[in-house]
């Protein structure tokens, strides 16, 4: 998935206030307690990082 991509679902889905918050703030467990600006830099694809967001913030699985 390219990054504009998942930033278009980001932003879509949680708003652009609350998308870009969350991608800096909130911590995935799944992805080794990294937010998700962090796992995107060390290179984990913006796709497992959405699915992540998704499953933390229970969006049906129709939207991941």
């Amino acid at each position: 998935m390219r990054l504009t991509e998942f930033q278009e679902l980001l932003h879509t889905e949680f708003g652009v206030a609350r998308g870009d918050a969350l991608l800096t703030d909130h911590v995935i467990p799944s992805l080794g307690g990294r937010t998700g600006s962090d796992a995107i830099g060390a290179g984990i694809d913006p796709r497992d990082v959405w699915r992540a967001l998704c499953a933390d913030f229970d969006v049906p699985r129709g939207r991941w």
